[in-house]
C-alpha cells in the first residue's frame, strides 16, 4: 500500500512510475504531464515503440468498442512528438485507431493506477522486456518508483479497510445550529469525509433523514449556477434539521468522482457542445465514477442502519441497500432550475436516469439566467 500511495504522488507530480511483472514490465507517465524532455526520457529506457493507454470509455467515444476491456492500447510511432500524441489521446488525429487493441494485464494495471491518481485517465507507456542499466540506475537511486504488477491491479482507493474516525467537534451552523461535525480519513490517507451529525441524535426520529452529498467546490462555495449541488446542499441542512435532525455525509468525490481537475475539463467541453456525460466519457470516465462503500461504512460505525434518503439518484438507494443499510422512504432534494444548469440537469434525468421530472417539468416552471 505505501508503495501504490506513493506512485499516486509521483504520477501526479509528473514523474514516471515502473509497473514490473515476471518478466520487464512498463515504465509509465500520465498523459497530462507530458513535454519533450519527459517523452524522450521515457524514449531513452527501451528500443520498443511507445503506446497510449486509454481507458474504454474513452476507446469508446472514440468509435472503438471492446465490451468488458479496461481500456486500449494505441501504438505511438517514434516519430511522433508530444503535440500528436496528446491530439491522438483527444480524438483529434485517429490515424492509428484502427490499429489499437485491449489493454490486458500490466497495461490495465496502469490504467486502474491513473485512475485512482484523479488525473486525466491516459498515460504514455514504453514497453520494457528486460530493464536497461540506466532503468535500473534510476530505480536504484530512487528516480523512478518500480511497483508489482499484482499490487497495481489490487489497489483500490478505501477498499481495503474501512475508513478510520478521527476527530470531531460542534460547529453550529446557519439553520442547524445544533450539528457536530465527524471527520473520517480513508484507510490509504489519501481521502478525508465528514459526517455531519444535525440535531441531538438521542431526539433525531425514529428513523433519521440521511443526505449523501458529494463534494462540489463550484456550486457548494462559490455558487455556481452550472448545477445545484449548493441549493441541495444548504437545503438537505435545513430540512434535516426542521425534521428533527439527521445525518449529511459530505463525501470527497468532486464531479461524481473524477476531481476537480478533469470536472472543468468537462465544462469546457459541455461549452463546445457536449452534454455532461458525453464529455465525461470523451475524457476517459463512465457517467458516474462514485462509490458508496466508504458511505456504508462511515453510517455502521455512526451505528446507523435504518433511514430516510434524501436523494433523487437511484444508484444511491441501490448502493446503500446492497451494503445492509435500510431505506425506509426517500425524500426528493431539488435545486432552482436555470438558463445554465438546465441542461445539465435534462441530461441527469434522460441518460443517467436521476429523478427529476418534477423540477424539469412543473407546471409554469421559470428559468433564470
Amino acid at each position: 500500500m505505501q508503495r501504490i500511495r506513493r506512485a499516486l504522488i509521483d504520477l501526479r507530480r509528473g514523474e514516471p512510475v515502473y509497473i514490473a511483472r515476471d518478466a520487464g514490465g512498463l515504465v509509465i507517465l500520465a498523459l497530462e504531464h507530458l513535454n519533450q524532455s519527459r517523452l524522450a526520457h521515457l524514449q531513452g529506457m527501451t528500443t520498443q515503440t511507445p503506446m497510449l493507454l486509454l481507458t474504454a470509455h474513452r476507446a469508446r467515444a472514440l468509435g472503438k468498442d471492446w465490451p468488458g476491456a479496461a481500456g486500449v492500447v494505441v501504438p505511438a510511432p517514434a516519430s511522433f512528438g508530444v503535440e500528436q500524441l496528446a491530439a491522438m489521446a483527444a480524438g483529434q488525429d485517429q490515424s492509428l485507431v484502427d490499429h489499437c487493441r485491449e489493454a490486458a494485464g500490466v497495461e490495465a494495471a496502469a490504467l486502474a493506477l491513473i485512475h485512482q491518481a484523479e488525473l486525466l485517465p491516459a498515460l504514455i507507456a514504453v514497453p520494457i522486456d528486460s530493464p536497461s542499466a540506466f532503468l535500473r540506475e534510476q530505480i536504484d537511486q530512487g528516480e523512478i518508483l518500480a511497483i508489482d504488477e499484482t499490487d497495481a491491479q489490487r489497489f483500490k482507493t478505501g477498499a481495503a479497510r474501512p475508513p478510520e474516525r478521527i476527530s470531531e467537534a460542534q460547529v453550529p451552523l446557519d439553520g442547524a445550529e445544533h450539528t457536530r461535525f465527524v471527520l473520517f480519513r480513508e484507510a490509504d490517507g489519501l481521502l478525508e469525509h465528514v459526517a455531519l451529525l444535525i440535531g441531538a441524535p438521542e431526539h433525531w426520529p425514529q428513523t433519521p433523514a440521511l443526505r449523501m452529498h458529494s463534494a462540489c467546490l463550484t456550486g457548494d462555495l462559490f455558487g455556481s449556477l452550472r448545477c445545484d449541488c449548493g441549493e441541495q446542499l444548504r437545503g438537505a441542512v435545513q430540512t434535516i434539521a426542521s425534521e428533527g435532525g439527521g445525518i449529511l455525509l459530505y463525501l470527497a468525490q468532486e464531479g461524481r468522482g473524477i476531481g476537480l481537475a478533469n470536472k472543468l475539463r468537462a465544462y469546457s467541453l459541455q461549452d463546445t457542445g457536449f452534454d455532461t456525460v458525453d464529455a465525461d466519457q470523451l475524457l476517459g470516465f463512465g457517467e458516474d465514477e462514485r462509490r458508496y462503500h466508504t458511505a456504508a461504512a462511515m453510517l455502521n460505525e455512526l451505528g446507523i442502519t435504518r433511514v430516510r434518503l434524501m436523494t433523487n439518484n437511484p444508484t444511491k438507494i441501490s448502493a446503500l441497500e446492497s451494503a445492509g443499510i435500510e431505506i425506509a422512504g426517500r425524500e426528493a432534494v431539488h435545486g432552482v432550475l436555470n438558463a445554465h444548469n438546465a441542461r445539465y440537469l435534462t441530461a441527469k434525468n434522460e441518460r443517467a436516469g436521476h429523478w427529476l421530472d418534477e423540477v424539469l417539468h412543473a407546471e409554469g416552471k421559470e428559468t433564470h439566467g
